[in-house]
C-alpha cells in the first residue's frame, strides 16, 4: 500500500494513517510551510511508524510534477483553492482502483451557498472548490461521493481501464 498526502501540516493525518496501515505500507507527504515542516518532523520522529513516512518539503504544485510512482490512496488536505490545480497530477499518480480522499470540500457549508451569500474575499476559493467538486463528480475516470460530515469530504475511486463510468 502506497499513500500520498498533499498537505502535511504538523503530521497528524499521516501519523493516524500510519497507525492503521499494513506492514510494508508507506506514506509520502508534502508540506511547504517551514514552521509546520519542523513540527511534522518532530512528530514523525516520535511516532511508532514515523520511519514509514517520507516528508517532501516544498510546493505541492512543483513536487507533484516530479513524482511518478502510482499511489493506492491520495489524501488531499492542502490549500483548498489549489485542489483544482493539483487534480491532473493527482489523477496521473492515482493507481487504477485507487482512492482519492479530498478533505474540507464543503468548508462549513459555504461551498453550497450562493456566491453572493459569502464574503467577497472568499468567493474565489469557493468558486475553485465548486469547480473541483463538479470536476471530480463528472470525471469519466472517477466515481465520487461527497459526504456532508464536518467540513465535508469527497471520496473518489479511480475506475480501471475496463471499468470506465457507464
Amino acid at each position: 500500500l502506497s499513500i500520498l498526502e498533499v498537505g502535511t501540516a504538523v503530521g497528524y493525518s499521516a501519523i493516524r494513517m500510519s497507525e492503521v496501515m499494513p506492514a510494508g505500507a508507506t506514506i509520502t507527504t508534502i508540506e511547504k510551510y517551514p514552521p509546520r515542516i519542523e513540527e511534522a518532523k518532530r512528530n514523525f520522529a516520535r511516532a511508532p511508524r514515523g520511519c514509514d513516512i517520507t516528508l517532501l518539503e516544498g510546493d505541492a504544485a512543483d513536487i507533484l510534477k516530479t513524482l511518478d510512482k502510482p499511489y493506492d490512496l491520495i489524501f488531499m488536505d492542502a490549500a483548498k483553492g489549489q485542489y483544482i490545480h493539483f487534480l491532473d497530477d493527482v489523477l496521473r499518480l492515482l493507481a487504477p482502483e485507487g482512492v482519492l480522499v479530498s478533505d474540507n470540500v464543503l468548508q462549513d457549508g459555504d461551498v453550497a451557498r450562493s456566491r453572493y451569500a459569502i464574503e467577497r474575499r472568499d468567493r474565489t476559493i469557493h468558486k475553485r472548490m465548486r469547480d473541483y467538486l463538479y470536476t471530480i463528480k463528472n470525471h469519466p475516470q472517477l466515481e465520487t461521493t461527497i459526504l456532508p460530515v464536518g467540513d465535508g469530504v469527497a471520496i473518489s475511486i479511480k475506475m480501471g481501464e475496463s471499468n470506465e463510468r457507464r
